[in-house]
């Protein structure tokens, strides 16, 4: 985890020939393709170099509206988006129209949205290793996929997931999936952090008052911390620029270790 130079924040290196991933990213699930550009707009203004999408969000063209009107260096903004279970046979289609949506030549992560019909699918892997080589995606993943999945497309294609986005938070906290996944190399990233933890938790809210914070602010950081990716999403400027802050709040080993606890406790 180092500070990146084109985004100004702590990120994460996905590997040779990728960009890499800033850990703090917005989430734009359940934010209509009309409200996008505002939303997103005002993102990258409060400072976010992450946008995180997917074909399902039916949110693209607006998000694309977005990046264009902040002409913001093309190396400067990470934007991922993701492939639905149900395209699997059509994926170069569905990247191709996601670019098109987007205004962009190549998204930095795509991802596997769900493993189709519940497997692995290494067939469908086999067409994001090609979209990768052919430069429409300079890293490529999955999410909700379990270790034993991911070990399966690596087995069957040598090229391991760079990502693995999961619903993260502390009461979800299970450390030997998190080792499992450091182990073979692949980035964990977290959604919905906010709806996966007791914001009312006495840990968090503690902390949070230590701090001058917000028990979501704390759940941000935390995250940071661990080097975990977050992409808290709200369409609300005043939550926007909060969510950002956690970033850059500093937790103690002690709050952390504090935190991390919470999911033993679930």
């Amino acid at each position: 985890m180092t500070t990146n130079e084109n985004y100004g924040q702590p990120a994460v290196a996905l590997g040779a020939g990728s960009a890499p991933m800033p850990l703090l990213g917005f989430g734009t699930w359940q934010i209509s393709d009309a409200d996008a550009p505002d939303a997103v707009g005002f993102s990258l203004e409060s400072g976010y170099r992450h946008i995180d999408t997917a074909t399902m969000y039916r949110n693209e063209a607006g998000i694309g509206r977005a990046l264009a009107d902040a002409a913001l260096p093309r190396e400067s903004v990470f934007v991922t988006t993701k492939l639905p279970a149900e395209n699997a046979g059509r994926e170069r289609r569905t990247i191709e129209e996601s670019l098109t949506k987007l205004g962009l030549d190549f998204v930095d992560l795509w991802l596997v949205h769900w493993p189709p019909n519940g497997q692995a699918a290494p067939e469908v892997w086999e067409q994001f290793i090609a979209a990768q080589r052919d430069g429409l995606a300079t890293a490529i993943g999955v999410s909700n996929y379990s270790l034993s999945q991911i070990d399966e497309l690596t087995s069957a294609t040598g090229v391991t997931p760079a990502v693995n986005q999961v619903r993260w938070g502390p009461a979800l906290h299970d450390p030997a999936f998190a080792a499992g996944l450091a182990e073979r190399g692949v980035v964990l990233e977290g959604y919905s952090p906010f709806k996966a933890s007791n914001l009312a938790d006495p840990t968090l809210v503690g902390i949070a008052e230590a701090h001058d914070a917000t028990p979501a602010q704390i759940i941000v950081a935390w995250h940071v911390h661990h080097g975990f990716v977050v992409i808290p999403k709200s369409a609300q400027r005043d939550r926007i620029v909060a969510n950002a802050a956690g970033a850059r709040i500093d937790l103690s080993d002690a709050e952390v270790d504090s935190v991390d606890r919470l999911g033993s406790a679930s």
